[in-house]
């Protein structure tokens, strides 16, 4: 089996044919770069009216007092609602509670 180049040169075989002259090569003139537009900046706004005037902001009123509170009321609706809230949790416990034995009784027996 023959391996090697069928010209005489190794080069010459992986060189490409003269059939056409590189484009920019040194025959042929640069072209010309496009002319691009000066960046103007942005377009002048119009003045503003003569009897233009900025946004009046009046001062609002100051806060009322809001009325004085009475603690010890306070902490007992506290704890009336706190043992509405244990007493709740505790029923609802306890159905749980016997839903659960019943269907595990079911189960079981």
């Amino acid at each position: 089996m023959n391996v090697s180049a069928p010209t005489g040169s190794d080069d010459e075989y992986w060189q490409r044919p003269d059939a056409e002259p590189e484009p920019f090569g040194a025959g042929r003139p640069l072209p010309a770069p496009d002319p691009t537009p000066a960046y103007q900046g942005p377009p002048r706004t119009p003045p503003p009216s003569p009897h233009w005037q900025p946004p009046v902001v009046h001062e609002p009123p100051p806060p009322r007092v809001m009325p004085r509170q009475d603690m010890d009321a306070l902490d007992e609706a506290e704890g009336s609602a706190r043992t509405m809230t244990y007493g709740v949790g505790l029923v609802v416990g306890a159905v749980a509670l016997i839903l659960m034995c019943l269907l595990c009784a079911r189960i079981i027996f």
